[in-house]
C-alpha cells in the first residue's frame, strides 16, 4: 500500500528573541584552534595539546560504537563493544525498568533511582569536523533518587527529567571525571522534557492545559516562551535542524539562529488518535529522519527537511527505526520477523526472521539500534544481539551471545 505523505499547507515560523547566555560548565574538548607554535624543548609542560587532545582518552579515526544492555530479571548489566566484540560486565543494578542514553553515558531506571554508566565511547561533531573518542567503561553511581523519565546531554550540562517531580541539571565534567556532580533543581519542570540546546535549555511541559514550550538560561531562568504551542507534549529528539518535540497535532522543530529561537509546526495535515500519535522517536545519530510507531500497526516517518510526515503501514509492529536519507525501515514484528520498507513508496522489500523461534519480543522490550551501515537487535529470549547489514537484503552479519538476556539495550559512541 502506497503511504500516505503528508505536508502542512503552510509552514508556521515565530521567533523569539531571547536573552544571551553563557555557557554553564566546560566542555571536555580544549577547543578546536590550531597551535600557534611550538614551546621550546626545555620547556614540553607548556606545550598546548594537540588539536582535539582529551586527556585520559583515545581519539580514533572512526567511531567506537559500544551496546550497553541490561537484564530486567536478573539485574546484569553489560557492554559490548562492537568494534572488538568483548563485553565488559558491570554491577548487577536490580530492578532495572528502563535504559536512556544521551551518545556517552547510559543511564538505567529502576523504580527508585537512576544509575549512570560512563561507556567510554563518545562522538563530538564540530559541523566540518568529527573527533571519535574511546576511554575506559566505568560506573559513576546514583545520578537522582528517582526513576528517569527523559535524559538529554550536550557537551556542557545534562538534565534529567523524572517521571515525578522537577527536574535536575548536571555538570557535563563532573559526570566526564567519574563522580556524580550536585544537581541543580529546575522549579516549574515536573513531569516536563528538558533538552540543553544552544546554550540554553529546553522546556516541554507536560499536563492538560499546559502547551508553551519554554526557553530557560542555564541557571534555569525563563528568558522567552515560544509561540508556537505544542499541546500534550510526548517525545523529543536532536537533529541537525533543531529539536522535534512530539505534540496532539503532530511535531514541533524548535531552532536557534543568531540568539533567536523559532518555533514551527510540522502538523500531521489531519486528526491522528492519541494512540496513533508519534512520541517515542527513534533515529540514527545526526540523521533528519525520524522513524516511531503508530499505534500497534503503523509507522510514521518525520522528514525533518522536507517538513513531511510519511505513514507506513507495517502490520502489528513492536520496534522501528531508520539510518534516513535513502535508507530502509526497518520495523520488527510481534511474530519475531525484522522486515524492509521501502521509504518512498511504502513497498515492503525484505524479509528476515530474526528472533528465537516461539520468543517473539511482546512480553519484553524489544529495540532496534542503528548507524551508517549496521542495525542492532535485542533477543532477550536467546540471550544475543543480532548485527544486521540492512544494505545487504537483511543479513545477518554477526551474533553476539551475552550470557544473560538484553531486556534493555542503547547505543553509544555515536
Amino acid at each position: 500500500m502506497t503511504p500516505r505523505k503528508i505536508r502542512p499547507a503552510t509552514a508556521l515560523f515565530r521567533a523569539v528573541l531571547t536573552g544571551s547566555a553563557l555557557l554553564a560548565g566546560s566542555a571536555l574538548l580544549t577547543g578546536c584552534l590550531h597551535d600557534g607554535g611550538r614551546q621550546p624543548a626545555a620547556a614540553p609542560k607548556s606545550s598546548p595539546a594537540p588539536h582535539g587532545y582529551v586527556e585520559g582518552a583515545e581519539e580514533t579515526a572512526e567511531p567506537q560504537p559500544r551496546l550497553v544492555l541490561a537484564d530486567a530479571g536478573t539485574g546484569a548489566v553489560g557492554v559490548l563493544d562492537l568494534i572488538t566484540g568483548d563485553i565488559t560486565r558491570l554491577k548487577r543494578t536490580d530492578g532495572v525498568r528502563g535504559l536512556l542514553a544521551d551518545g556517552r553515558f547510559a543511564h538505567l531506571r529502576t523504580e527508585g533511582a537512576t544509575h549512570t554508566v560512563d561507556t567510554g565511547s563518545w562522538t563530538v561533531d564540530h559541523g566540518d569536523h568529527v573527533h571519535y573518542y574511546r576511554a575506559a567503561i566505568r560506573e559513576v553511581g546514583r545520578i537522582v533518587a528517582a526513576g528517569a523519565a527523559h535524559v538529554h546531554s550536550d557537551q556542557a550540562v545534562t538534565a534529567v527529567s523524572p517521571a515525578r517531580g522537577a527536574g535536575e541539571l548536571f555538570d557535563r565534567e563532573g559526570l566526564e571525571g567519574g563522580t556524580v556532580p550536585r544537581g541543580k533543581a529546575l522549579p516549574g519542570t515536573d513531569g516536563a522534557a528538558i533538552v540543553p540546546y544552544e546554550q540554553h535549555l529546553l522546556v516541554a511541559p507536560a499536563g492538560a492545559g499546559r502547551d508553551t514550550v519554554e526557553v530557560r538560561d542555564r541557571d534555569g531562568a525563563r528568558v522567552a516562551t515560544l509561540d508556537e504551542p505544542c499541546a500534550e507534549a510526548r517525545g523529543a529528539a536532536v537533529t541537525r535542524r533543531g529539536v522535534v518535540f512530539g505534540c496532539a497535532d503532530g511535531a514541533l522543530l524548535v531552532s536557534e539562529d543568531k540568539g533567536r529561537f523559532g518555533a514551527e509546526k510540522i502538523a500531521y495535515g489531519e486528526e491522528v488518535s492519541a494512540a496513533d500519535r508519534a512520541v517515542d522517536f527513534r533515529h540514527r545519530a545526526g540523521s533528519t529522519t525520524l522513524a516511531a510507531r503508530s499505534g500497534d500497526d503503523a509507522v510514521w516517518i518525520l522528514d525533518v527537511t522536507d517538513r513531511a510526515w510519511t505513514r507506513i503501514r507495517t502490520g502489528p509492529v513492536v520496534a522501528a527505526n531508520t539510518a534516513g536519507e535513502g535508507a530502509p525501515l526497518l520495523a520488527l514484528g510481534g511474530d519475531g520477523v525484522l522486515t524492509a520498507y521501502d521509504i518512498a513508496t511504502g513497498k515492503r522489500t525484505v524479509r528476515k526472521e530474526l528472533l528465537t523461534k516461539g520468543a517473539a519480543p511482546g512480553a519484553t522490550p524489544a529495540v532496534i539500534e542503528i548507524d551508517t551501515t549496521r542495525a542492532y537487535v535485542n533477543d532477550a529470549a536467546a540471550e544475543k544481539v543480532y548485527e544486521i547489514d540492512y544494505n545487504d537484503g537483511l543479513r545477518l552479519a554477526r551474533t553476539f551471545p551475552l550470557g544473560f538476556a538484553p531486556t534493555y539495550m542503547v547505543e553509544t559512541g555515536r
